[in-house]
């Protein structure tokens, strides 16, 4: 085969399976052995070129770390996102029962208030590198929202392809940006099904088909953004909501390049994976001791996890191996306490995926998994405000009476579940 063309700073797709190069063009799947594909970087250029220094003259955005990401010009999407709060949560650790606590709240993440702005803002941008006009997704949700907002800042058309029962905030937040938005009788894996075949049949970009190699690359923005804030330092324990496993692995992959290209020193760490009860293939696989999933039917008010065959759950249960990861997962009670807790500790609304992360790291803490002198970041991945339907009638109650003190004061008297400061 002839030698491939470099752009920017990657390299090739590499094959994850059998190492086999293809250009740099649309496509995400081995011929040999169908295998996924992902960006193969120059990582001796990168050295030379990122360095700590240089990274502190760049905007707060995900964009600082460019080389890392994978666009051979200047991105021309989603410029001002990422660069979200690590946030010292030191209520919470009380609560949980550990030394050290952090929160990555990507719960504030621009434009749609999501992680899934990282990955969608270099799909966009490489789509738009390679040509294409139309962009398209298959969602649980929030990457719907952040495909037609995104889509709509940078003048391209879109479809986003959703299951049927999908949260109302989130179909309103993907309308409201004027995409094409597709309602599908199914579940996920079932619109995951269709998207692939209409990929083949249509000339568009589908971020999480024919784009994901570069698209799955924007969630190591995440990771790099946690490393500085820490100090440049890897975080003993991070804890990750697994829907498809790709953040979680992608994680994995910013502290090793980080590491590679010497911004950071190598040092232990792990990394924990946290799944809803109702849709928990990777961490049922993964307790079981087992190298492999078994796909599930999803059942679970975590919609943004709901992908009962995770693309990258394989890649996953290998990471827990080489970090010494450990996994769990929680009912949909225990996603509800979850929430409720981070926003009475912390002031942070998180969606249901945020309650997923918070209550299997409470578990893990418990266990010893996460050890209670250590210190551990949790991945925040979406807002609250999207999944208002989870909580709505567990949130609390409010009290109604008349203008008047008199009225107050008795119900202050009268209701000894009210405190008073």
């Amino acid at each position: 085969m002839p030698k491939l063309k470099q752009q920017g700073f990657m390299k090739a797709l590499q094959c994850r399976e059998c190492g086999r190069e293809y250009p740099l063009e649309a496509r995400h799947v081995c011929e040999f052995d169908f295998g996924p594909l992902e960006v193969a970087y120059d990582y001796a250029k990168i050295k030379s070129k990122l360095t700590r220094a240089a990274i502190a003259k760049r905007p707060h955005s995900m964009w600082r770390y460019r080389e890392l990401l994978p666009v051979a010009k200047a991105p021309t999407v989603g410029l001002e996102v990422g660069f979200t709060p690590l946030i010292k949560a030191d209520r919470l650790a009380k609560r949980l029962g550990i030394r050290e606590l952090w929160i990555k709240n990507d719960a504030v993440n621009y434009p749609t208030l999501s992680f899934k702005d990282r990955v969608v803002s270099v799909a966009l941008s490489r789509a738009r590198e390679l040509g294409y006009e139309t962009v398209a997704c298959a969602s649980t949700g929030n990457l719907a929202n952040s495909v037609a907002a995104n889509a709509a800042a940078s003048g391209m058309k879109a479809f986003v392809f959703i299951p049927h029962d999908l949260e109302k905030g989130k179909v309103i937040n993907s309308l409201i940006y004027g995409a094409n938005v597709i309602s599908i009788k199914g579940h996920y894996d079932e619109v995951n099904r269709l998207c692939a075949e209409i990929a083949g049949k249509y000339d568009w970009a589908f971020v999480n088909v024919n784009m994901r190699p570069y698209y799955a690359e924007g969630s190591k923005s995440q990771g790099f953004e946690i490393l500085e804030q820490l100090g440049w330092k890897i975080p003993r324990h991070t804890v990750v909501p697994m829907a498809s496993g790709s953040l979680l692995t992608k994680i994995h992959k910013s502290y090793q390049e980080f590491i590679k290209v010497g911004l950071v020193k190598k040092s232990n760490y792990s990394v924990h994976g946290a799944q809803a009860t109702g849709c928990s293939p990777i961490s049922t696989a993964h307790r079981a001791g087992q190298d492999f999933f078994k796909p599930v039917k999803p059942d679970t008010i975590a919609k943004s996890l709901a992908i009962g065959t995770p693309a990258d759950g394989f890649y996953a249960l290998k990471v827990f191996k080489e970090t010494g990861g450990a996994s769990d997962d929680v009912t949909d009670d225990e996603i509800r306490e979850g929430i409720k807790l981070l926003a009475e500790t912390e002031g942070i609304f998180s969606e249901t995926a945020g309650g997923v992360t918070v209550g299997v790291a409470k578990k893990l803490i418990a266990s010893g998994a996460i050890p209670a002198d250590d210190s551990a970041v949790l991945c925040i991945t979406g807002n609250g405000l999207k999944t208002l339907d989870a909580v709505e009638n567990h949130a609390g109650r409010t009290r109604n009476i008349s203008p008047s003190l008199r009225e107050f004061d008795a119900l202050l008297d009268s209701d000894k579940t009210l405190t008073t400061k």
